[in-house]
């Protein structure tokens, strides 16, 4: 039983490395000084600092990063936040009355699986027209329709999940719909929204390609703002500040992965099994 345990303990600290891999290079890079990383190119840190992480956080004319941070944390609330309120009514209409079942629910949900780029010209035309270019509120809104199909998903399935006689007992006890939806699917419906949230809040924090396209001073995110800490005055690459500015970027929805991973997974088995 020991060996047993030992072994299952190996082989998950060895698929742990390897999908960590990634991860753990970029910080072992950035915590290298530049003729080091160069030299060493081994997980092992002769001369560890902190360097980088200086450069990077340091606010000059052309660089900062902060900026970039508040510009995606702006635009992945938008894009987190904007789905959900949209979902909710949509998503109930669907599951308790069957509205648009058999048009509406797989065109939004397969609309994910097109690829992005296929939107970009009309999309930059539009947006032009539209004045939103370069902007927080312009970014965060085509992110909110990049969610749209995964929220869909998940608040119908939640809804499905609740048990009709809920509602139809607040119904016999006088309570119209928008204070059954109010006062009883809501609050059930939470699990739901969180997983939606932090999923949302994910995938827009680490979208690039509209906001390469969509923004250019403004609205930069930092997925896109990082790349300007890569290249030197000498056109050549800055690994360690290179490697320090995607941890700091990476950070926040890292922290929030880790921090809500029990409750993502509770709310993805929430109503798996009736009984």
């Amino acid at each position: 039983m020991k060996l047993h345990s030992v072994l299952r303990w190996a082989v998950f600290a060895v698929a742990a490395f390897v999908m960590n891999f990634p991860i753990l290079a970029t910080l072992v890079t950035a915590l290298k000084p530049p003729g080091e990383v160069t030299r060493n190119p081994s997980l092992w840190i002769e001369s560890p600092t902190l360097e980088n992480f200086a450069i990077v956080l340091t606010v000059s004319d052309r660089l900062n990063i902060y900026a970039y941070l508040f510009n995606s944390l702006t635009a992945a609330l938008i894009g987190a936040i904007l789905p959900i309120l949209l979902c909710f009514p949509v998503a109930w209409a669907l599951a308790r009355r069957g509205t648009g079942r058999a048009v509406l629910f797989p065109l939004v949900v397969n609309l994910r699986a097109l690829p992005l780029i296929i939107f970009a010209i009309p999309l930059y035309i539009m947006y032009a027209t539209l004045g939103l270019l370069d902007t927080r509120v312009g970014l965060g809104l085509i992110l909110a329709v990049v969610n749209l199909p995964l929220a869909f998903l998940l608040i119908v399935n939640a809804i499905q999940a609740i048990p009709l006689e809920l509602e139809e007992a607040a119904r016999m006890d006088g309570a119209r719909l928008p204070r059954i939806l109010r006062r009883v699917v809501l609050p059930l419906c939470r699990p739901a929204f969180l997983t939606t949230f932090i999923f949302g809040f994910i995938t827009a924090w680490n979208e690039f390609l509209f906001g390469l396209m969509l923004t250019t001073q403004k609205a930069v995110p930092v997925t896109v703002g990082a790349s300007f800490f890569f290249a030197t005055s000498g056109g050549g690459v800055q690994w360690g500040v290179a490697a320090a500015v995607m941890i700091v970027a990476a950070l926040p929805p890292l922290v929030l992965g880790v921090v809500m991973y029990r409750r993502i997974g509770g709310s993805m088995l929430g109503g798996a099994v009736k009984g």
